[in-house]
């Protein structure tokens, strides 16, 4: 009869607890971390395009939602002084402010803008009126998004209020991130 032995693995005996480790590499400096960072972000998405703001309005395919829009620029540009210009593919701006983030993140953004959807008009002026707003009560059907205010159709809202509320947003947008230099 032929007994065998078992032999011990490397790591039930030690060996390879015993065995160096490689050092870990030596920490980066927090700049070069925060650059690798910055590094990484993606660039912004919606910038000005370039884009003719008639054609994008000419190219809506709803016949009511073309004309609301039509009238929705005569309103913020009156409303806001601005020449429209068309940020990405699909939104209509005005004006334009610089932001920098204690993250360190930065770009450019519009004051105000607009966009006509396929479900509703959007506009981008909720950013700076708090909820508690007056004008919202009195604005009429709309829903809102984070920085959105979602209208069917113009009709649904009181153009005033709409008026006082797009110049509000723009004059608060202004007064926290400046004018933007030409």
């Amino acid at each position: 009869m032929t007994v065998t032995r078992k032999r011990k693995s490397a790591y039930a005996s030690g060996a390879a607890k015993s065995a160096k480790k490689a050092p870990k590499p030596a920490a980066k400096p927090a700049a070069d971390v925060a650059k690798l960072k910055n590094a990484r972000k993606a660039a912004n998405k919606t910038v000005p395009s370039g884009a003719s703001v008639d054609a994008f309005i000419e190219a809506i395919e709803h016949d009511q939602r073309r004309t609301d829009a039509r009238a929705l620029l005569k309103i913020m540009k009156d409303a806001t002084g601005e020449t429209p210009v068309m940020w990405g593919d699909s939104i209509i701006g005005f004006g334009q402010y610089h932001y920098r983030y204690e993250s360190g993140r930065e770009g450019d953004f519009m004051n105000v803008g607009f966009s006509a959807r396929k479900t509703s008009l959007v506009l981008y002026v909720m950013g700076s009126i708090p909820e508690d707003d007056p004008l919202r009560a009195r604005l009429g059907k709309f829903t809102t998004g984070r920085a959105c205010l979602y209208v069917n159709k113009l009709a649904d809202v009181d153009e005033k209020i709409l008026r006082k509320l797009i110049r509000k947003s723009y004059d608060a947008t202004v007064a926290k991130w400046g004018p933007h230099e030409r």
